[in-house]
């Protein structure tokens, strides 16, 4: 009867520990807060500052 009422206690402690952890939800997170905005960097002219012409330069001289 005495191991019965070990266990009852054991039980009882885990249960409570698992309800202390996962008794309830997080908190809600919003929509809006779940969005990075962040503005676009203005265009590298040296990026994109491609000749047509220079892989004939290149490739033929």
């Amino acid at each position: 009867m005495a191991m019965q009422s070990q266990e009852k206690t054991v039980a009882d402690s885990d249960e409570a520990g698992r309800r202390a952890r996962f008794g309830s939800l997080p908190e809600r997170i919003r929509l809006e807060d779940t969005i990075e905005e962040r503005p676009a960097v203005a265009p590298d002219p040296a990026r994109d500052a491609y000749n047509a012409d220079e892989w004939l330069v290149r490739t033929c001289l």
